[in-house]
């Protein structure tokens, strides 16, 4: 809200600094985003949407005279004697999306406005157009009441219906837009059509103009629910959607036409002609509070003067009966309409604290209860896998879960949709990412055209798919697998380094993951893999990692001719399996190890994982680790196998093997091999 510091004194005395203004209001919870000096020094303040009240001069000037304890002066609203009888009907018909509407006619004479008015509504950012714009413009500023101006004449039988827009009946609004309207929405029209969007604009074909001579200023209270639907269903932000869709006051309505009239005297405008026209016909009670001082001093943390109440709260607009008797006085506080926020005692006591001052309560914790609640393992799950993926060398990213649906789209099951958004800010967030992968790609993307190729990046979050919402880890690396060193030569990423990735993150947690090859349509065939893991003699799947297709990274702007690995886990899914409470440590080993080595011949699409897991079926206990160290296939080696070379470690925890024992240990598993897949011992 854009304050106008003079005229902000037309209703309390204030110093004459704006900064000192500034500072002493933004102590009471309203944050200030900028002070002007100037012939009209001007303060803009950031309201929260809970205080449409302060969205106005005697908002704020009212916060003021509670700061400095000076009585608040409210503005003329003299409503002077109209001439003639009545010239305008209205009919209410829709009593809940509008509980009141008020409408006046005015014999105006349109021209300029004078410029101490024109001066004060281009320093509060709007632009002067003609007196009685003008003067709406200011009512609302002033008040916070918006209104608006109909030429009588353009209004069919000159006639007013609040109703609900009629199934597709469209209307041109004052910013020259024709706009669809749904039955849903609230429209102000004559006996014929809609020339208004309540609570948001008013339409082209009843616009004001030089010309005119009659108006029918319109002041109501719009239900904020409606309003705001509306709003955000045609794209369309007013200063009067503002206000309206956060809460006006019931009451302001007849206030803000009396006030216009006397505006419209002092500077010449028009005068009423006929008489005020008021539909409300259900009343609203003013709500009553109970404040309890009991509940007050437990809430801030520190006895507050039973005087100091109603000094503080009354300044405010609050009505403040009679205090019970001490020690514990309980106050009546009835509240004002414009207090929207306002609804509970603990309301109360936040005015309360506000004005008494937070900085002059003590800094204290208040007393437990009972012992906190034990945090969510899933914290602690995240954060490991956090730390694993650091330790790997990724960075932590931060993307969206908002994205473009172009981008979710590669990552979706075929014939599935993203989860779409129903009101997006922009095209850029219109769906839910099913996967990490869509913004870790684009992270890339945005790190590659600047100049750095070399790219680790990681992200925890949410996704969303079609089985429902899920709790994730992925990483996206490009470029070199190592840094570059003099003392050798770098080298492109792999399948094999993102495999690794996925290897460690299962033996963070204390379980061992397989990789089998996987079909998904975002992933190069041949260079990708499902990551399972074992979990009651069942393999559950985790996630996936391999190259991403290059016709999915080419649209988002990276080049096709590099390449991406991925890997994605399932976090609920390690998370049920994995970081068990029963870890315990192990001795290190007194005995020396026994380790042999062995080559065999084998079909070249037999994966080494299938192999390692025979001879561990195979093998005793003593054998306590196996590692592949080559993979040859050319000269020697027959048409369609591989010579693939293993490495096996024997040791026993209570004493030393024997070559013979590690040797027919050995022979033995060459033996299951050869039965197993055909394999021939080089």
């Amino acid at each position: 809200m854009r304050i106008v510091c003079p005229w902000l004194d037309d209703f309390v005395t204030l110093p004459d600094d704006p900064e000192t203004i500034a500072r002493e209001i933004s102590l009471r919870g309203f944050e200030v985003a900028s002070v002007e000096a100037g012939r009209l020094p001007v303060i803009d303040f950031e309201i929260t949407a809970n205080r449409p009240d302060c969205l106005s001069h005697i908002g704020l000037a009212r916060e003021a005279s509670a700061i400095w304890n000076v009585p608040l002066q409210m503005p003329d609203a003299t409503m002077p004697s109209p001439n003639g009888g009545k010239i305008l009907e209205v009919r209410l018909e829709d009593a809940e999306l509008c509980p009141r509407y008020c409408a006046q006619v005015f014999e105006v004479t349109i021209g300029r406005s004078p410029s101490w008015l024109a001066e004060r509504l281009d320093a509060a950012g709007v632009r002067p157009i003609n007196n009685v714009v003008d003067v709406t413009n200011y009512v609302m500023l002033e008040l916070g009441q918006p209104m608006h101006a109909f030429d009588l004449e353009k209004l069919a039988e000159r006639t007013l219906v609040i109703r609900r827009a009629r199934a597709g009946e469209r209307l041109r609004t004052l910013d020259g837009i024709d706009r669809t309207l749904d039955t849903d929405m609230l429209v102000i029209a004559d006996a014929v059509r809609a020339a208004a969007i309540g609570g948001v604009m008013g339409g082209g074909d009843s616009e004001i103009s030089e010309t005119t001579k009659l108006i029918a200023l319109e002041s109501a209270y719009f239900q904020p629910a409606s309003v705001r639907r509306t709003s955000k269903r045609l794209g369309l932000k007013t200063e009067a959607s503002i206000r309206f869709e956060r809460g006006a006051d019931s009451e302001a309505a007849p206030a803000g036409i009396a006030r216009a009239a006397a505006l419209f005297q002092a500077i010449g405008a028009g005068r009423p002609k006929g008489p005020l026209i008021d539909r409300y016909p259900s009343p609203r009670p003013r709500s009553e509070l109970t404040l309890r001082s009991a509940r007050l001093t437990r809430v801030l943390g520190q006895p507050i003067p039973p005087a100091d109440v109603p000094k503080i709260l009354e300044p405010l607009g609050f009505e403040v009966a009679e205090a019970s008797a001490p020690p514990d006085p309980t106050w009546k506080v009835i509240v004002p309409t414009f207090r929207v926020d306002a609804a509970r005692e603990i309301d109360l006591i936040e005015e309360v604290g506000r004005h008494f001052g937070f900085d002059r309560l003590p800094a204290t914790f208040p007393a437990l209860a009972e012992p906190p609640r034990p945090a969510d393992p899933r914290i602690a799950q995240d954060r490991h896998v956090r730390q694993i993926l650091r330790a790997a060398g990724f960075s932590e990213a931060t993307t969206f879960a908002f994205i473009e649906r172009e981008a979710a789209l590669p990552f979706c099951e075929p014939g599935v949709e993203p989860a779409a958004i129903a009101n997006p800010l922009s095209e850029k967030f219109a769906v839910l990412r099913p996967s990490l992968l869509a913004g870790l790609l684009d992270a890339c993307v945005h790190n590659r055209r600047r100049e750095r190729r070399d790219v680790r990046l990681f992200e925890t979050g949410n996704r969303f798919t079609s089985a429902g919402e899920g709790r994730a880890a992925a990483f996206a690396w490009c470029g070199s697998a190592v840094e570059a060193h003099w003392s050798g030569e770098s080298r492109p990423v792999d399948f094999f380094d993102a495999k690794g990735v996925v290897e460690q993150i299962g033996a963070g947690f204390g379980v061992e993951v397989d990789c089998v090859p996987v079909d998904r349509p975002f992933l190069v065939r041949g260079r990708s893999a499902e990551v399972r893991v074992v979990h009651n003699r069942a393999m559950l799947p985790l996630g996936v990692a391999g190259q991403l297709l290059p016709d999915v990274v080419e649209p988002r702007g990276f080049p096709r001719a590099e390449e991406i690995y991925i890997g994605e886990i399932d976090l609920d899914v390690l998370g049920g399996v994995g970081m068990r409470d029963d870890l315990r440590t192990e001795p290190l080993p007194r005995f020396p190890s026994i380790v042999r080595d062995i080559s065999i011949l084998i079909d070249e699409a037999l994966p080494a994982a299938t192999v390692r897991g025979t001879i561990r079926s195979a093998a005793p206990e003593t054998l306590v680790a196996v590692h592949e160290f080559d993979r040859y296939r050319g000269k020697g080696v027959p048409e369609g196998r591989v010579s693939l070379s293993v490495r096996l470690t024997f040791r026993a925890p209570d004493r030393t093997l024997t070559d013979d024992e590690a040797q027919r240990v050995t022979e033995y598993i060459v033996e299951v091999l050869r039965a197993t897949h055909n394999a021939e011992r080089r």
